[in-house]
């Protein structure tokens, strides 16, 4: 990949963010938060071991357009990480639809294979909703090869099950989960992981209880 290429591949969520901002203020709209969770948990995986992670987010939308960026204090293997990410949703009746495209990125990693700036790592994410349904798939777009995840997902009111798989290569392939999630308030969620497939066993089966709190910046 070449600098024009990752510098295109990595402004596309800035600028589409951008746009946004430069919406007419009347109809844009500005949001942020902060959270924090025992663990870092992503697509069925303890990334940081069992340490806690702290986040934060701030967010531009317009007419169902949106973009912003989210910070986490990382994982154990790649350390502190920012994503940028730009989209667009809506909803017609009981459907809804949402495309985005997300860059992420770990600035303090020191390995020169390590995805440090933006456009090193991006990811197609498309989703589909019909009433409590949701279908969701991550493609890759740059930085890992033949790699996606999907997600299937109901709702229940303030609970939710939520089945996840990976494709690709290495160690997370064929690796699947389910998610039974609980939302006490807007604030406070719990989530119980269990592995569905593991089909390697290189990746831990024991289940995992995530506690995850946030608190919306006025």
């Amino acid at each position: 990949m070449n600098m024009k290429q990752k510098f295109l591949a990595g402004a596309v969520a800035a600028s589409a963010m951008a746009s946004a901002a430069l919406a007419p203020v009347a109809h844009a709209e500005v949001s942020a938060s902060v959270g924090a969770a025992n663990m870092y948990y992503w697509r069925g995986l303890d990334l940081g071991n069992g340490d806690p992670a702290v986040w934060g987010d701030i967010n531009v939308s317009s007419n169902g357009f949106y973009g912003g960026m989210w910070a986490s204090s990382g994982d154990a293997a790649l350390g502190t990480e920012y994503d940028l990410y730009a989209g667009y949703g809506s909803s017609v009746g009981d459907f809804s639809f949402d495309v985005s495209l997300w860059s992420y990125s770990y600035p303090t990693n020191t390995d020169p294979t390590a995805p440090t700036e933006p456009g090193d790592l991006v990811e197609a994410v498309i989703g589909l909703g019909y009433g409590p349904v949701s279908l969701t798939h991550y493609a890759d777009v740059e930085g890992n090869e033949d790699y996606s995840y999907t997600t299937l997902g109901v709702a229940f009111g303030d609970y939710s099950v939520t089945y996840g798989s990976h494709d690709g290569t290495g160690a997370l392939d064929g690796y699947a989960h389910v998610d039974l999630g609980y939302a006490y308030n807007e604030n406070l969620s719990f989530t119980l992981g269990l592995v569905a497939d593991d089909v390697d066993g290189l990746n831990p089966d024991s289940p995992k209880f995530v506690v995850g709190f946030s608190i919306p910046i006025e």
